[in-house]
């Protein structure tokens, strides 16, 4: 399979719940953005992949139908917080194997504000199995699922390292410290680790309320192409999917015993294996990483499951400076899902969205200088991972 080329990407900004339009005018104006981007009508379209959560069946259509009604196939996505980027797993895949040439993949989220929940109570929810175990794990009564989830991995990662509380705060002041510098970003005001340490608690000695990603809603897209089309229409070839792996659980998900493997730890290791292998690159060769840093945790614990240090050792990635400007790899310079915001079926598509712009040395004031590779993870509790290698040609 040969590369896959980003035509065109776009991304609105991302707002709070109740602040933002319905979810179909974000998913159409994220299309049409993506679309000028790549110089291309909607009529070039041979396949469609639309994805988000909290929505009724054929939301992706309705959308879309505000775009243009070619009779395409449009395929709508659910894969929890990693729907977005599996939507663009799909799309690469269709181009890759030669089946289309011009695909696009779009995502959306319209949220409500608060914790994550159940929609759906009269039956038995996915997160059963996961429940049980983390029951087993932690003593953590009154506790939110997600935060309870990623709250527990990072005490593990605590328990097991010694890591200091203040390290996930010192993830959040970094985050703070680059959405300030972008536009669509939800929250720009930059805050110290100090002012995470005072926030709120809402997990004693665990978490405080700014360690945490807020509800978002929001839009992102990104068109698809293959060389050959690419040549018929004169589109740049700067950017492309050089390699990209997805994967599921396996049994060490809950028979580790750890809450760090409950959170899809091993399922990131493996994606990246994967991926870094079939580019035949390692972690050192990485300019810009966008991990899921749903919360400070899970950044945390996802820079040694990428590779970007090694095991036990983000404490000190972290206090070295080694994961922003002028460090070793600069992660999250959009802001990441802690500042820019986290809305479920745009989160991988406005990581796309900022690695495209970063790889084309067009990010701005985010940008990196001489960005050429960039690694993309977005990971998806019950459970998924998407990890996306890019490179700059």
């Amino acid at each position: 399979m040969s590369d896959v080329i980003v035509a065109g990407v776009g991304m609105i900004p991302f707002a709070k719940p109740g602040a933002s339009a319905p979810y179909h005018a974000m998913g159409t104006e994220a299309t049409r953005l993506a679309l000028a981007d790549a110089g291309l009508g909607y009529e070039t379209i041979e396949q469609a992949y639309a994805g988000y959560v909290y929505g009724d069946s054929t939301c992706g259509q309705r959308a879309l139908y505000h775009v243009g009604m070619t009779g395409i196939p449009i395929v709508n996505v659910n894969n929890n917080c990693s729907t977005g980027s599996t939507a663009l797993f799909m799309a690469r895949q269709m181009i890759a194997s030669g089946a289309l040439d011009c695909v696009l993949a779009v995502g959306f989220e319209q949220m409500k504000p608060g914790a994550l929940g159940s929609v759906y109570t009269d039956r038995p929810s996915a997160f059963e199995e996961f429940d049980a175990a983390a029951d087993e794990l932690i003593d953590a009564p009154g506790i939110p699922l997600a935060l309870r989830y990623f709250g527990g991995a990072g005490l593990s990662h605590m328990k097991k390292y010694g890591t200091p509380l203040d390290a996930f705060a010192k993830v959040r002041a970094k985050a703070s410290r680059h959405a300030k510098n972008n536009p669509l970003a939800l929250f720009r005001k930059e805050v110290t680790a100090d002012d995470v340490m005072n926030d709120k608690v809402i997990w004693p000695g665990v978490m405080t309320r700014l360690m945490a990603c807020p509800p978002t809603c929001g839009g992102a897209a990104a068109v698809l192409v293959s060389e050959r089309f690419a040549d018929r229409h004169g589109i740049g070839k700067e950017v492309r999917i050089a390699a990209q792996a997805m994967t599921t659980d396996t049994p060490s998900t809950f028979k580790a015993g750890d809450m760090m493997q409950l959170v899809g730890y091993d399922m990131a290791k493996e994606a990246a294996s994967r991926v870094y292998e079939s580019a035949g690159i390692g972690p050192g060769d990485l300019d810009v990483v966008e991990l899921h840093d749903c919360f400070a945790h899970n950044e945390l614990i996802t820079y040694e499951a990428l590779g970007l240090c090694g095991e036990g050792e983000a404490g000190k990635f972290i206090n070295d400076g080694d994961n922003t400007y002028g460090g070793r790899i600069v992660t999250n310079p959009s802001g990441g899902l802690l500042s820019k915001g986290h809305p479920l079926g745009a989160t991988g598509l406005a990581q796309c969205y900022e690695l495209t712009r970063q790889l084309r040395g067009t990010a701005g004031p985010t940008q990196v200088e001489g960005a050429k590779v960039a690694l993309q993870h977005n990971l998806g509790l019950g459970g998924a991972c998407v990890v996306t290698l890019y490179k700059r040609h």
